[in-house]
């Protein structure tokens, strides 16, 4: 019988024949953290260790409270760059770059068939590049420093099979909520997810990213698309290394199939509490919220900023309604501001923040006040991730948001495109 992606990436990084549920030693070919590398620098020191054991591998990315918003931020900001000097680490980008996961994959870190595993829960999303990722903890992670090498369990696949083509209006963030919706936010508890059919290949590598991004919210370890021609021509820009991707055999066993066409599918709307409490949007029309969030690491790309800005070209944001952008990098930042996007959003009414995670994570820029509601592009709606405890946060595309943000109240973008 033939081998899923994940048990190929596995089987060569251990230099043993396994599967599904075996346990592996590898040695990873990259980790990331980010601003929590002041907590692994902590827990790296217990282990009596003076140098970390393979600086080329350690890849660190301040951009989750950036600028530093107190002198305890400044402070962790200050003992990682003096540990990155100190070790010599080579892969060190400051608070000018933007979020980790989208300057990873800028950087061709995230390639066709690479082991990446990263202090962050949404290091799943380079399986839009053909990478086995998976999130760790601070432990494992200051562990990795130390030896370069992790155990991990062989995850199970759930295939997801996508066919159809997207209806006017109706973007990936849709898809993958309408997923996570009916299935629940623990489906593919420490398994990989695979999206594959012949709707996959129309995915370019930004709704991509959405998708494998978001598989952390069904429990997923990674998330992977199998790579394609336009991925390869996408990573020679990036690369100088050769790109050899790995894909799952046609007669590999999968723990189950999920079939969804894609044309089927509506505008999606994740309500409060959870990211699996997911409705269709004609279900909560008319929802008055105070904040709206575009970007984050889940839809901060160029591809998500023109959605908002084709909504909003030539209107204004509803005067009871704040709208916060936040570019996923300062290169997108700069393809934005090249297009005349950022112009659109600015004149529309929207206070575009420096790219980072920004309001995503609730630590500053956008705090909810108890009692307020925001209507976000992020990854996750639980209770206080935004602020206050008392808040809630709805889930939507870029468009959705941007359209929901001229009426001052959840709208059908279907209608203002």
């Amino acid at each position: 019988m033939g081998k899923t992606f994940s048990e190929k990436i596995l089987s060569a990084k251990s230099g043993e024949d396994v599967r599904a549920g075996d346990i592996v030693t590898v040695s990873p070919d990259f980790i990331l953290s980010h601003d929590n590398s002041a907590a692994i620098i902590k827990k790296f020191k217990l282990f009596g260790k003076d140098r970390v054991k393979n600086p080329q591998k350690i890849v660190i990315v301040l951009d989750h409270v950036t600028p530093a918003s107190s002198e305890k931020y400044a402070q962790n900001h200050k003992e990682i760059r003096e540990f990155v000097k100190q070790q010599s680490l080579p892969h060190f980008f400051d608070i000018n770059n933007g979020i980790c996961h989208q300057v990873f994959t800028e950087q061709g870190f995230a390639l066709p068939g690479k082991l990446v595993v990263g202090a962050d829960s949404h290091t799943t999303s380079y399986g839009s590049l053909g990478a086995f990722s998976a999130g760790i903890g601070r432990t494992e992670a200051a562990s990795v420093w130390a030896t370069d090498e992790i155990w991990l369990k062989v995850p199970e696949t759930l295939k997801i099979d996508l066919k159809g083509e997207l209806a006017k209006g109706v973007y990936p963030k849709d898809v993958i909520l309408k997923i996570i919706g009916d299935h629940g936010a623990d489906r593919a508890n420490y398994k990989a997810v695979e999206f594959t059919g012949p709707a996959a290949p129309r995915f370019n590598f930004s709704s991509r990213f959405v998708l494998c991004n978001m598989a952390a919210e069904m429990g997923a370890k990674n998330g992977y698309f199998p790579p394609d021609q336009a991925v390869v021509d996408h990573l020679k820009n990036l690369t100088k290394e050769g790109i050899d991707p790995v894909y799952s055999d046609k007669d590999a066993c999968f723990e189950a199939v999920l079939s969804y066409d894609i044309s089927e599918i509506e505008p999606q709307v994740a309500c409060p509490h959870t990211v699996d409490h997911v409705k269709p949007i004609r279900e909560v029309e008319g929802l008055v919220f105070n904040q709206g969030l575009i970007g984050t690491c889940t839809n901060g790309r160029l591809q998500d900023l023109k959605a908002a800005a084709s909504v909003l070209k030539g209107k204004k944001v509803h005067p009871s309604v704040r709208v916060l952008v936040v570019p996923a990098s300062r290169s997108e930042y700069l393809k934005a501001l090249d297009q005349g996007i950022i112009k659109v959003l600015v004149e529309a009414g929207c206070v575009i923040l420096n790219p980072g995670c920004g309001p995503c994570l609730g630590a500053h820029q956008g705090v909810l006040a108890p009692g307020e509601r925001a209507l976000s592009t992020a990854n996750r709606n639980f209770k206080g991730r935004m602020g206050s405890r008392d808040s809630e946060i709805y889930l939507a595309s870029p468009a959705t948001v941007a359209a929901s943000s001229v009426q001052g109240k959840i709208c059908d973008p279907r209608n203002h495109l």
